[in-house]
């Protein structure tokens, strides 16, 4: 598919309003875009991503309420029905599969295996004042490993059954290889006394029963085979749309599957550097509310993404909201910045971004317009004053409950009980 600008405002030069695009080959040099609620942040952002829909280009949009889903669902034409993949965790008796522990070579068991203790850390201990700590990090990681070497796989759900069952841990402990791994089990473990074993395991088992216990999260996040794979979803161009409702499935579950998703996503994009530059089919990243998605990893990776054809595309509505590092890592790396009307805390913080404005030209920006700063063919440009299309218009014939159908039948399981 040849590849187009998408546009995505207009602006008044000298007297006539013309069309704002960003060119194809920017694009990956990633956007962030800023606003509070009700600005106009959210029409920019599904329209966005309707036209790259529309060009047939590959998606994925993750969407922590739900509207946005729906919103587009109705938009996308019967063309494209099939290359939808819909993860909808809200459908109980016929849930999606999500498995985080599906590695394959020993270095991406190594990287998901991390990655799981960094979304533990992100849930339960973001500030990091000792919620998770480094014999967590050790139980996890060869917990974690060992599941993995198993042929049949295994999931998170299954890491505290290791320290239970005796039976299960010498079962799966026959698959290991990896002498650290091995040596955990046959001298670390062997060697607690079972006073220290049982509080390490109250305290280690606690982060997991919340998920254990959940009808909803045990029926999606316990099946050994994820609904869909991510390598093929990129490599063919697929739409995914991942539907983490709040209001549906709860705060804490929207988040642990939307972390979960963006690190499979994020193994599958690092994976394509065993692809010649020129088999990299480009693929479109859109996270809303992304400081609760992304960990330290996700936010170091965004230098490197645009060599192996990863477009991202993140919004939130305060950059407070984002710690430090992940904060420096976007807007040090972000080619396009769109900043909606914004509170004087943020406006301080952007004010070197956005020079020469004024941080009172950004808490005064009219509704339904943004600044916008713009690198043109690499080439950074000053901000500019944009007004943001109205949505577009839906389709005359509706495919959302088609669609909806399709990925139910093709993408989730039954769950007997």
């Amino acid at each position: 598919m040849q590849e187009q600008q998408i546009i995505i405002g207009k602006t008044n030069y000298r007297g006539q309003f013309r069309s704002v695009g960003v060119q194809a080959g920017d694009r990956f040099r990633h956007t962030y875009m800023i606003g509070k609620t009700g600005t106009g942040k959210s029409s920019l952002f599904q329209n966005m991503a309707l036209q790259d829909i529309l060009g047939g280009r590959g998606v994925c949009f993750v969407d922590p309420h739900g509207e946005a889903i729906e919103w587009l669902l109705k938009r996308i034409p019967q063309s494209r029905i099939e290359d939808v993949i819909l993860f909808d965790p809200s459908l109980e008796e016929t849930p999606p599969g999500l498995n985080l522990l599906e590695g394959r070579s020993a270095s991406e068991k190594d990287f998901l295996a991390s990655e799981a203790i960094q979304i533990f850390y992100k849930i339960f201990d973001p500030n990091r004042i000792g919620m998770i700590g480094p014999q967590f990090e050790h139980w996890m990681r060869n917990a974690a490993l060992t599941v993995m070497a198993d042929p049949a796989g295994g999931t998170l759900l299954e890491i505290p059954r290791l320290f239970v069952d005796r039976d299960f841990q010498r079962r799966k402990r026959e698959f290991v290889t990896n002498p650290s791994v091995a040596e955990f089990w046959d001298k670390q473990m062997a060697n607690t006394s079972d006073f220290h074993r049982s509080e390490m395991l109250n305290y280690f088992s606690s982060k997991f029963g919340r998920f254990m216990s959940n009808r909803l999260m045990s029926g999606i996040i316990g099946q050994h085979q994820s609904s869909f794979d991510f390598e093929e979803a990129i490599a063919s161009e697929k739409i995914v749309l991942i539907n983490l409702s709040k209001g549906k499935i709860g705060d804490v579950n929207a988040q642990m599957l939307g972390l979960i998703m963006v690190t499979k996503l994020q193994s599958a994009i690092m994976k394509r550097a065993e692809l010649p530059a020129e088999k990299r089919t480009p693929f479109y990243l859109y996270v809303d509310e992304f400081q609760n998605l992304v960990t330290d990893t996700f936010a170091a990776m965004l230098s490197e993404s645009r060599k192996y054809g990863l477009a991202v595309h993140l919004t939130n509505q305060y950059i407070s909201q984002l710690p430090e590092n992940i904060r420096n890592a976007v807007l040090g790396n972000v080619g396009t910045l769109i900043a909606f009307q914004i509170g004087a805390k943020d406006a301080s913080m952007l004010r070197s971004e956005l020079k020469p404005l004024e941080e009172s030209d950004m808490e005064n920006v009219p509704l339904y317009s943004y600044y916008l700063k713009m690198a043109i063919s690499g080439k950074p440009y000053e901000p500019f004053l944009v007004q943001a299309l109205p949505p577009i218009e839906a389709a005359k014939t509706n495919f959302a409950q088609v669609i909806k159908d399709y990925c139910e039948l093709r993408y989730c399981s039954i769950i007997v009980r």
